[in-house]
Parts: C-alpha cells; sequence; structure tokens
C-alpha cells in the first residue's frame, strides 16, 4: 500500500503517540502534512486529540531528526554512510562481538514505540533468535512487568487483561494512575476525561487514590491521598473489609476463579489496622469505599503505573484485579471486561515462546524474566560485571534508558565501554550518542498501520487499518524492513524460528514471495475471533473489509464473561498461584516496619505533552513555563527552608543535584514530584529545542539496587530523598553514586 504523493487529499489515520489510539485527519498536498486535526467522524475517539496527537507532523518534519543511517568515525563524530554499509557494519560489528565472546555477551533494548509498530512487534523474536541471546531488556520492565507477570498467573497469558468498562461504570475507583494525562494506560480509551465526565453526568461516582492531587482528580468526586508504595495495604484492605462484613460475592468468585479458599483465608487474617498505619488512608475511609464500590449497581477498580512502580508492584497490581473479583465484577459489564481482539497479539506472542515469567534469570542479580524480558535495573551490573557472558554489545530499538532506567548516569558511563552499540532510533540522544552506528526509520506516518496490541486493551473491541500519510523520502525504510535486514545478516529470518525461516529464506531466493508483515496480520485477522476462518460460507472479516473501512471498524462494546479470554485449563481465574502468595507473606512481614516520620519520597509525573524521554525537541511541547521541576507541599518546604521558584540541593542514595522547587499543595504532605523523560543537555548539540530547555532526570536520583521481588522492576515512585537550599550545601554539587 502506497500513499499517492502528489495533489491535495484528507489522509485519516490513528496516532501512534501513545496507547489512546485517537482518530486524526491530515491534510495532505504533495507529500507535505499541512494541517492535522482531531477527526470528528472517528467512531472510537469522536473528535478528541491530545496536544501530542495534533504536533504529530513536527516529528516527521523534524530538521534535527536523522534520516539516513550515520556511523561514529575515528574522531568520534557522526557521519552519513549508505544503507548497505550502514547494515554490514551494524551486523558485522554484532556477530563479532557474539562470536568472540558468545551470544549472552550482546544484549538488546526495545523501548516504548515498539508497543505503537507491528511489523517490529512481528520480528523482535527474530532478531532475537538470530543473535542467540535472552539478554533483551526495555521499557516494559519499567512500568508494566507487573501487569503482565499479574496477568499471566491470574488468567493464563500476559497480554490477557481484564480493562475497566468505563462506558457502563456506575463507580470508578482509580488507583496510582492519571488516565487524564496519559489517555488511559493499559485501558486504551480516547478522551477519557469526557468518559469520567459522563459516568458522574449519568449518576457515577470518581475516587482517585493517589499521592497528588492530579489532573484526573479535577474530574473525580473524591480524592484519597495515600503514601508512595503501600497500594497493596489499600486494596488487599478493602476487599478484606467485603470478605469481613460478609458483602464479597462468594458465588461469583466461585464461578469464574480458583483459588478462594486460600485467598478468603487470608484476607480475613490480615491486619487492617497496620494497612491503615502504613498507608496513610484511615481504616474508616477504606470501610466505606469498600461499602460503596459493592453498593453501586457496576463499580470497577483501576490501577496503573503509581501502583506498577513501588515496592509491591505485582502485588498491588493483582489486589487490582483481586477487589474487582471479590465484588463480581470479573467480566460483567460495568466493571473489569476482556477485549475480543479481532487482531490478536495473544497468539504471535505464545507462537513465539515469549509467554512466561521467571523462565530463566539474569547473571549478575538473578533479575527474572517478564515475557523474555530483564528488568533493564541491571543494565549497567552486566556491562560492568567481568566474567563468562558479560555484556559487551547492545542492540537499542526506539529507546533511551539513560532517562528511562534507574541512575541512568551510571548506565551512560557503562554504554561508554561497550565493545560496539547499533542504535535504530530517530534521534541521536542520550543513548544513542554512545552507537558505532544510527539506523534511522521512515518513521511511522510515511507507513501503513495496523493496531496489534492495543486491541487487547481497548474499552470497545475495535480494528483498525491506517494508510500511509506521507511516502518515505529517498531510500528511506521501514522499522521492520531494518529488522528484517540485521536478522538475516545475523544468519536468522523473519519468523523467529529456524526450520520456518529456512523455508522463507529459499522461497524468498527463488522470487516466489516476499516476506512484510500483511500476511501474518490476514492470517491473524481471518482465523481470528471475528474472521472468516477461511470458510467460504462463513461471514466474518478479511483484509479486504480492513481495507476497505477508511476509520476502521467498530465491533461493539465489550462482552460479558471470562472463560473465552482465560488460557488456564479449567478456564477459570487462578487467585493463589504460589509466587503471588509468596509476596503476600512478604507484604504482611513489612507492615510491622516502622513507618519514618519525616521522610521525603520522590515520586515521578506524566505531562500531557511529554512522551517519556522524547518530543522535546518540538517547540510547541516545551513552550510556556518551565515543567521540570519538583513539586513539593509548603509545609514540607518551610521546614527545610527552601521557597518556590529557587534552585535547591535533592540527595539520595545513588545522587545529589540541583533541582528547581515549585510549592503545591497538591502534593501530600512527605511526598514530592518531579515528571520524568527529562534531562537533555548531553544531547544539546543533535537536538537543539530540548537542549535549550534540557530539564533534569527523575532517574538520576532513583536507585538501580533497589527492585521489586516478583518481577524484578525497578522501584521508579517511593524514592527515600533528602532536599535542602542550595546555600546550605556543598559549595559544588557532586555525584554520590
Amino acid at each position: 500500500m502506497s500513499a499517492v504523493s502528489s495533489g491535495r487529499r484528507t489522509v485519516h489515520r490513528v496516532c501512534t503517540l501513545c496507547e489512546a489510539n485517537c482518530g486524526l485527519s491530515f491534510e495532505v498536498e504533495d507529500n507535505r502534512i499541512l494541517q492535522v486535526r482531531p477527526d470528528e467522524d472517528d467512531p472510537f475517539s469522536r473528535g478528541f486529540a491530545c496536544p501530542k496527537g495534533i504536533a504529530i507532523a513536527k516529528i516527521h518534519d523534524d530538521p534535527d531528526r536523522l534520516r539516513s543511517p550515520v556511523k561514529r568515525n575515528a574522531h568520534g563524530e557522526f557521519e552519513p554512510i549508505g544503507w548497505e554499509e550502514a547494515l554490514d557494519h551494524a551486523a558485522s560489528g554484532l556477530a563479532r562481538v557474539r562470536d568472540a565472546h558468545g551470544a549472552q555477551s550482546v544484549a538488546t533494548y526495545f523501548g516504548n514505540p515498539i508497543i505503537h509498530n507491528h511489523g517490529a512487534v512481528m520480528l523482535r523474536s527474530a532478531v532475537m533468535q538470530a543473535l542467540g541471546t535472552r539478554n533483551n531488556y526495555g521499557a516494559s520492565s519499567q512500568d508494566t512487568s507487573p501487569r503482565f507477570a499479574t496477568s499471566y498467573y491470574l488468567y493464563g497469558s500476559a497480554l490477557v487483561t481484564p480493562v475497566p468498562d468505563i462506558d457502563r461504570t456506575a463507580y470508578m475507583l482509580c488507583v496510582g494512575a492519571n488516565p487524564i494525562v496519559s489517555n488511559g494506560s493499559a485501558m486504551t480509551s480516547p478522551d477519557v476525561k469526557g468518559r469520567m465526565r459522563a459516568i458522574r453526568e449519568r449518576g457515577g461516582r470518581i475516587v482517585i487514590v493517589d499521592p497528588r492531587r492530579t489532573e484526573s482528580v479535577r474530574e473525580a468526586d473524591e480524592h484519597v491521598a495515600i503514601r508512595p508504595g503501600t497500594d497493596s495495604g489499600f486494596l488487599l484492605g478493602m476487599a478484606a473489609i467485603l470478605v469481613r462484613e460478609g458483602l464479597a460475592r462468594v458465588d461469583r468468585v466461585r464461578r469464574v476463579a480458583s483459588g478462594w479458599d486460600e485467598v478468603e483465608r487470608r484476607l480475613r487474617a490480615l491486619d487492617l489496622d497496620a494497612c491503615a498505619r502504613v498507608t496513610g488512608v484511615s481504616l474508616q475511609t477504606m470501610e466505606r469505599l469498600a461499602r460503596e464500590f459493592v453498593a453501586a449497581p457496576t463499580s470497577v477498580a483501576y490501577s496503573r503505573v503509581g501502583v506498577c512502580n513501588g515496592h509491591f508492584g505485582t502485588l498491588a497490581t493483582y489486589a487490582t484485579d483481586l477487589l474487582n473479583v471479590v465484588a463480581g465484577r470479573l467480566g460483567e459489564v460495568g466493571g473489569i471486561m476482556f477485549p475480543t481482539p479481532a487482531l490478536d497479539a495473544v497468539r504471535v506472542l505464545r507462537l513465539t515462546g515469549g509467554d512466561g515469567h521467571g523462565r530463566f534469570r539474569s547473571r549478575v542479580r538473578g533479575l527474572p524474566e517478564t515475557i523474555g524480558e530483564i528488568p533493564s535495573a541491571g543494565l549497567a551490573d552486566e556491562i560492568e560485571t567481568p566474567g563468562e557472558g558479560q555484556v559487551r554489545a547492545l542492540l537499542t530499538f526506539a529507546g533511551n534508558p539513560v532517562l528511562s532506567t534507574p541512575n541512568g548516569r551510571r548506565l551512560d558511563r557503562a554504554l561508554a565501554s561497550l565493545d560496539f552499540m547499533v542504535a535504530i532510533d530517530l534521534y541521536v540522544n542520550e543513548t544513542t550518542r554512545h552507537a558505532n552506528v544510527i539506523l534511522p526509520p521512515a518513521w511511522a506516518l510515511a507507513e501503513e498501520h495496523y493496531d496489534l496490541l492495543f486491541p487487547q486493551f481497548m474499552v470497545r473491541n475495535v480494528v483498525r487499518r491506517s494508510p500511509p500519510v506521507v511516502e518515505p523520502g529517498p531510500g528511506e525504510k521501514h522499522d521492520w524492513e531494518i529488522l528484517l535486514a540485521l536478522a538475516r545478516r545475523l544468519g536468522g529470518g523473519p519468523a523467529g524460528m529456524p526450520a520456518v525461516d529456512r523455508v522463507l529464506n529459499l522461497a524468498e531466493r527463488l522470487g516466489l514471495t516476499k516476506w512484510s508483515p500483511r500476511p501474518l496480520l490476514s492470517f491473524l485477522l481471518r482465523s481470528g475471533a471475528w474472521g472468516d476462518g477461511y470458510l467460504p460460507w462463513k461471514k466474518g472479516l478479511t483484509m479486504k473489509d480492513l481495507d476497505a473501512a477508511e476509520r476502521g471498524i467498530d465491533l461493539g462494546p465489550l462482552q460479558p464473561g471470562v472463560s473465552r479470554r482465560v488460557f488456564h485449563r479449567d478456564r477459570k481465574a487462578a487467585l493463589a498461584p504460589a509466587v503471588l502468595m509468596q509476596e503476600w507473606d512478604a507484604f504482611v512481614a513489612s507492615l510491622a516496619k516502622p513507618v519514618p516520620a519525616d521522610e521525603l519520597l520522590l515520586v515521578g509525573r506524566r505531562e500531557q505533552r511529554t512522551n517519556n524521554s522524547w518530543m522535546h525537541n518540538v517547540p510547541a511541547m516545551v513552550a510556556g513555563s518551565e515543567r521540570c521541576v519538583l513539586l513539593m507541599h509548603p509545609a514540607d518546604a518551610a521546614e527545610r527552608e527552601v521557597h518556590d521558584g529557587e534552585a535547591i540541593v535533592m540527595e539520595s542514595r545513588v545522587y545529589r543535584g540541583e533541582v528547581r522547587v515549585k510549592l503545591s499543595d497538591e502534593m501530600a504532605r512527605g511526598v514530592v514530584s518531579l515528571p520524568h523523560g527529562w534531562g537533555h543537555a548531553a544531547a544539546a548539540r543533535w537536538q537543539k529545542v530540548a537542549g535549550a530547555t534540557p530539564g533534569v532526570s527523575i532517574n538520576d536520583w532513583t536507585d538501580e539496587s533497589v527492585a521489586e521481588n516478583v518481577v524484578g522492576q525497578s522501584i521508579l515512585n517511593g524514592t527515600p530523598v533528602r532536599v535542602f537550599p542550595r546555600a546550605a550545601s556543598d559549595d559544588r554539587v557532586r555525584a554520590v553514586g
């Protein structure tokens, strides 16, 4: 499929910058994007788009974006080279390290944008198979592994996740999430603000539990402040109250889940007074909310990154689902429901053997994998620690771990010591500046797009194919073409399965076929829940239907039921898996520890005009007042003699540095907050706009040595810090780790 390169036309396409999947309308003439606006007729987003979506063409047109490969020369400078030379150089450098030091000496890091790229998702396993390494790291171990592990143990697959039926619920309990700014993480729902307002307009109620009075609180009925990292106590406490007061929907629980007797025993034994003390939420408040939750005609509990990033992130994610189960809301209209995706990424994950948790562990710290990914907090250890399997080469795909992983300064130093590094990326950034060769893709707007991953999380069943908005520039390659070229040069093929790859490679050499993502997508569609099953008499979706649907196909609201999306043999959710019961025991033991009286805890926050660590090179996204500031409650500031707007010094175990403070009573006492994704000073020469407003990276202060027990995820929320006036500090700001 190719865009028409001449004449003025309107192209309707889904936005691929975040999970919301909003519809956009592009005015295009002579392969130039003239205007971007929300698509008023999109059946899913209904004319909504956030500022990032409206600015998407600015990324495509960014003069600082790479458009051809670059190679680091003998003087350490990047210079342009041709594609064949670049691909040969990249593959030979990786192969040279692999052949000299073994397959595990090569690592990969896949960043967040891969989830918006159907071709790259399909080829990730092919690259890993070709390299022969298990040292795969990525963004999901920073914010999603607890959700994946919970889904794997409860429902039998990491990508089977029930989502809030937000359009039909009467009561929404939102814990550790800011959906109005995130646009619904793990809850693909354009215009969350409009959907939340609709809950209240139909007489419903919204409660937000968060250490900060976030943007979402403005659309809620109640805000409950909670101590960071203690969400397990709040959620398990609510479930325990339902059990003890006889409000649990036990008959419903037994119909949809196994392991209830074990869970009920644990809930009855839970110390609710200790839960209240640790969380900072009174027992009376928990009791009232629990009664409201179960008494509502429909209700749903939803949690996200703030919960995942805590010390008991997996247990707290599990506790969110457990509360829904205990209240009889799993698989019910208005509760948490399973989407029925037309393009089912679960099948891709299971076909390539990626589904699972704890099947192997990292060499140095023994951190467990989750769906084939090792926690990124351990990457610096693997590079710095000598011995068999020491990481000496790295391939990154659309990732910036120097800004997105804990103690990023340490990782920055480690990357400089690598023997060889390849980056597939649009920019020279804080991470890719260490690469020997950078391979820039044509980027999203020049390629057709299929929603492959997000139908697993959509609040309506929708399937879409988006056409390319413009044609690629001369010589540009798509992401999947780059990955496929590397895989083949490294001895692999597109399937990531040697026997299949031999057949596909032979067929291509004979001129019988040429691999692309589309045939596999066609197979997934036709053989899936909404497809025709390749039966001539059966009505169902085919690629022809999808190609003809200008704005996609709305397949309707989520359907009740559980068994059709649960992969355990009994088709029931497993409530008492051993690994989570062990973590429950660890949490109960932690309740006996005292809560420090004067501790400050650092948490992150998301911004509406920020897309993780990028989009800061788009002028409209950084215009206005300074946003990379530390929010702090006025009373905490007064105690520490710091003042609004001044640069102060903040210290954690790993770093001591300056940051500007902004006093705000939206913060709970004892909690300070920095937005993530900033810290662009090192890349200023290549990204001029971002370099003019660099900010600081919150992950300079977070501690890579502390990891969550079940999945080994980084603890990015709740980092203990100290704050003092700059004048009262040392004469110089120094790193301490």
